[in-house]
């Protein structure tokens, strides 16, 4: 397992100005992680609006704070956003992404980025492997209707909320999770056939490497990813809420077992290279 930080992106050179100055985007995870996809956090000017058309990717958008809209060009279709909000789009959207005030989101693609991509004059990114192939259209869910909906999962004897709002049946090549700990509450998992980066947007707490015994405190902001060989214990000192986004994707219905084991769901990504 490894952890991230903005002071550590920061200084690997991997925080871009985008559009116009408009956008700063964090490259946290790139396709040389190895974890079937790409993780940024990004903070975009209010009153800002960039033309995108992401033709050799798809993407998710996880608002965290802000508000705005987005708009299919090919519809007209508009989506008011809010924190909470999650757009996903893929070759065929070509969209406008409007920010009334400022806002604070992140994005995940599959195929992963390299990392250094700029947009190009269509608003897409250079190709970074396989082109999904796909007739899905963009589309947009809030976590407070999908829990209202009944969408949200307890865990964790109680302790732990789980939203799945992307699964393998969208076609996005990862699952994104809106998750909830109580305070207090303290969690085993061992993901043997997934990779799972945890970004903490609010909340302290701990994890720990149940092999090594290695821990980290867990803060807003940092990003904690685990894989086939990492038992860890994440301890809640007060209430956390974070995302997760699991490679390959979880069809949706996953139990953990005794263990904190999920079902195989599809091919495990490779992860970091081992030195």
């Amino acid at each position: 397992m490894f952890v991230r930080t903005l002071d550590e992106v920061q200084a690997a050179g991997r925080v871009l100005s985008l559009v116009g100055d408009t956008i700063r985007s964090a490259r946290f995870l790139t396709a040389a992680d190895g974890m079937g996809f790409s993780y940024n956090i990004n903070w975009v000017d209010g009153g800002s609006a960039a033309h995108l058309w992401f033709k050799h990717h798809n993407e998710a958008n996880y608002i965290i704070a802000g508000r705005g809209r987005v708009t299919d060009k090919t519809t007209g279709q508009v989506w008011e956003f809010g924190p909470g909000s999650l757009y996903n789009v893929g070759p065929n959207d070509r969209h406008i992404f409007e920010c009334i005030t400022d806002e604070h989101h992140i994005s995940v693609f599959c195929p992963a980025l390299t990392g250094m991509e700029a947009h190009d004059a269509d608003g897409a990114f250079s190709p970074s492997g396989p082109i999904p192939v796909t007739d899905r259209r963009m589309f947009v869910r809030s976590a407070d209707e999908m829990r209202a909906g009944g969408k949200e999962r307890v865990q964790a004897g109680g302790t732990a909320r789980s939203i799945r709002m992307l699964t393998a049946k969208d076609e996005m090549g990862f699952t994104l999770c809106d998750v909830h700990l109580d305070a207090g509450a303290a969690v085993d998992h061992w993901y043997k056939h997934h990779w799972e980066a945890n970004h903490v947007l609010s909340g302290n707490g701990k994890v720990e490497d149940l092999t090594t015994g290695e821990s980290w405190a867990l803060e807003p902001g940092m990003l904690y990813c685990v894989g086939p060989r990492d038992r860890h214990r994440i301890t809640a000192d007060t209430a956390i809420h974070q995302l997760s986004v699991f490679c390959p994707a979880l069809r949706g219905d996953e139990k953990h077992d005794e263990e904190g084991t999920i079902p195989a769901s599809g091919p495990t990504p490779p992860g970091p290279k081992r030195s």
